[in-house]
């Protein structure tokens, strides 16, 4: 069985999907980018502040479905340019304990929605 999670703290989805599904005692976001939930808008103007964003972004609908980010098993990274890397890790960090982080990828892609520099999704388990 699937329970579909969707939160007004989050951006609205921009096309047929859903913020989250959670099935069982495990949860799947979609990719988040920096839409900023209150305004609509993309927040886009350094590699930090959008990160943080995202990253807020994932907070809400983990917290719609009653997760942390200690509940965050897996996370993927998609970026427009890898030299953003080290500043969007930077970011990235302060929401976990280094000791128990999720496993994780990084990759470089062409292009991402909306033309951002940043998109995490994260796989979660109560």
């Amino acid at each position: 069985m699937k329970k579909i999670i969707n939160t007004s703290n989050a951006p609205a989805p921009i096309g047929p999907y859903n913020q989250a599904v959670l099935s069982g005692s495990m949860l799947y976001t979609s990719g988040q980018i920096a839409i900023n939930p209150k305004t609509g808008e993309l927040e886009t103007d350094d590699i930090k502040s959008e990160t943080k964003l995202v990253m807020e972004n994932l907070k809400a609908i983990l917290t719609e479905a009653g997760m942390t980010f200690e509940n965050v098993i897996k996370s993927s990274i998609f970026i427009s340019d890898m030299h953003n890397f080290a500043a969007i890790n930077e970011v990235y960090g302060t929401y976990f304990n280094e000791e128990t982080a999720p496993a994780r990828e990084t990759v470089e892609v062409a292009n991402l929605p909306k033309f951002v520099n940043v998109e995490i999704s994260v796989i979660a388990c109560k």
